[in-house]
C-alpha cells in the first residue's frame, strides 16, 4: 500500500482536493490551522464552512496536528493562499526530509517579492526536493461534489507528475501532466486579474463582446509575459491558460469575477473582499503583476487598466472605454 498524502490547508480548495484524493482511493490526511475547525470536521465528516455539500470519503482523515498529518507520508500537498505559502513552507521545512515530495495548489505571485510559488518553494526548502504544481479550470465546490473536472499536474520530474495525476484520477476526474511549471503558474496568477476586469465589465453592462475581448486580449498578455519568463507558448492554450481564464472570467463561482461585479456596484476593493469573505487572489496578484511587468518593460494594457481601477482610483467605466479606444494595431506581433 502506498504512503498517505498530507493536504495542508483546509479551505475550500484544500478540502476539495483532499476529498478527490480519497475518492480516488488514496489514503489522505487533511490539516488546517484552525483547531476548532479540525475538531468540527472530525465530528461531522464535512467542512461545513466551505464545502457543506461534500461529505468526506472513508479514506480521508482529519489530522490532529501538523505532525500527525506528516507522519510517514510520501507526498505533501499545500493548498493555501499565496500570502500564506511561504510561512507554511517554513513550518514544513524542519518536519520533512527530501524523501518527501512536495506539491502545491497555490496560485499567484508572492506579494512582496514578485516570485512565483515554485521560486518561493525553492528559496525556502532548497533545491533537493521533488516538486509539482496542480492547476487548471476547477471550482472547489464542483470538485467536492464529484462533478466532471480536468486539471494539470506540472513538475520537472515527469514520474512525480504522473504519480500525482494517477492518485487524483477517478471516473469523472481527468488529469494531465506537464513539465512547464512556470507557464502553469503564470496562467494561474494572471487569469485572476483578468477575471476581476471581466466582472467589472459585466457589472457595468458593457456586454458579451467586451467580455470576450478582455478574455482574448488578456490571454495574449498572459502568453506574452509567460514566454518572456521562460514558459512555453503552447501551455497558455491549454487547461491552465485558456481553460482556467475562461472559467474564472465567466462563472460567478469565481471570487475574482464577483469582486469585479461588486466594484461595479460602487463598493471599494476592501468592501468587496469583505462581502466575498475569502481571499480574492486577483486583487493580491494585480499589484505584483504591475511591478513585474514594469520591471520587464512589458506593455500589458488590459492588466494595467485593471490596476488603474484597483489602485489609482480611476473610474472603471472611463478606463474600460479608454482601453477600447486605442488606435488600430496588428493582433499578433
Amino acid at each position: 500500500m502506498s504512503a498517505p498524502i498530507a493536504v495542508l490547508g483546509s479551505g475550500s480548495w484544500g478540502t476539495a482536493l483532499a476529498i478527490q484524493f480519497a475518492r480516488a482511493g488514496k489514503s489522505t490526511r487533511l490539516w488546517g490551522r484552525d483547531a476548532g475547525q479540525r475538531a468540527a470536521m472530525r465530528a461531522t465528516r464535512v467542512n461545513r464552512r466551505y464545502l457543506p455539500d461534500a461529505p468526506f470519503p472513508a479514506q480521508l482523515r482529519v489530522a490532529e496536528s501538523i505532525e500527525d498529518a506528516l507522519h510517514d507520508v510520501g507526498d505533501v500537498l499545500i493548498a493555501v493562499p499565496s500570502n500564506a505559502f511561504r510561512s507554511l513552507l517554513a513550518e514544513l521545512a524542519p518536519r520533512i526530509t527530501q524523501e518527501v515530495r512536495v506539491a502545491w495548489a497555490t496560485k499567484g505571485f508572492e506579494h512582496h517579492t514578485g516570485l512565483l510559488p515554485n521560486q518561493v518553494a525553492r528559496a525556502v526548502l532548497g533545491e533537493g526536493y521533488t516538486m509539482a504544481v496542480l492547476s487548471g479550470p476547477t471550482f472547489a465546490r464542483e470538485v467536492g461534489r464529484g462533478l466532471p473536472t480536468a486539471m494539470v499536474v506540472a513538475s520537472a520530474d515527469g514520474d512525480f507528475a504522473m504519480r500525482i495525476a494517477e492518485d487524483l484520477a477517478s471516473p469523472g476526474f481527468r488529469t494531465y501532466v506537464s513539465t512547464d511549471i512556470t507557464g502553469v503558474e503564470i496562467g494561474g496568477a494572471v487569469k485572476n486579474v483578468i477575471a476581476v476586469g471581466a466582472g467589472l465589465s459585466d457589472g457595468l453592462g458593457f456586454g458579451a463582446n467586451m467580455r470576450i475581448a478582455l478574455i482574448t486580449r488578456g490571454l495574449a498578455e498572459m502568453t506574452h509575459l509567460g514566454v518572456r519568463l521562460g514558459a512555453r507558448e503552447r501551455t497558455f492554450m491549454g487547461l491552465t491558460g485558456l481553460g482556467d481564464l475562461v472559467l474564472t472570467c465567466t462563472d460567478d463561482q469565481s471570487r475574482n469575477r464577483r469582486c469585479g461585479l461588486a466594484l461595479a456596484r460602487g463598493l471599494s476593493a476592501e468592501a468587496a473582499m469583505r462581502e466575498i469573505g475569502q481571499v480574492v487572489e486577483g486583487y493580491l496578484a494585480a499589484q505584483v503583476l504591475r511591478e513585474v511587468t514594469q520591471r520587464l518593460q512589458l506593455d500589458l494594457p488590459v492588466c494595467e487598466s485593471i490596476c488603474r481601477i484597483l489602485f489609482d482610483g480611476a473610474d472603471a467605466g472611463d478606463v474600460l472605454r479608454d482601453l477600447m479606444a486605442q488606435p488600430p494595431q496588428a493582433e499578433f506581433e
